[in-house]
């Protein structure tokens, strides 16, 4: 994938967060945006990043004492973890679960 791929798959995930994370509650959930990058704040004072890292053309999420990494894979059109295979919007999904007490769709659902 070349640059300019990176930057349009990477961007339409970052804008996908985003507009999911407006239906939450702003005083279970708050996020800001800035260039490649959604912070995910909770009321506990427990802070999420999903951030775009252009060198290594992958997408991270830094979730409690978890780090993931994600490659984009073509085939499938989905965000693939690169260690166990899971997919990001899921796997993003269940840790905001698991951190508000409730379950919560993931985006895009």
């Amino acid at each position: 994938m070349d640059d300019n791929e990176f930057r349009e798959r990477s961007d339409a995930a970052l804008l996908k967060v985003a507009k999911w994370l407006e239906d939450f509650d702003p005083d279970e959930v708050d996020y800001t945006t800035a260039d490649g990058v959604v912070t995910i704040e909770f009321a506990s004072g427990a802070k999420f990043i999903l951030s775009r890292q252009s060198q290594m053309k992958q997408m991270w999420l830094a979730a409690g004492s978890h780090g993931f990494h994600y490659n984009w894979d073509a085939a499938r059109n989905l965000w693939i973890d690169d260690k166990d295979g899971h997919e990001l919007f899921p796997r993003l999904a269940e840790t905001i679960s698991e951190q508000l007490g409730h379950p919560v769709d993931e985006p895009g659902r």
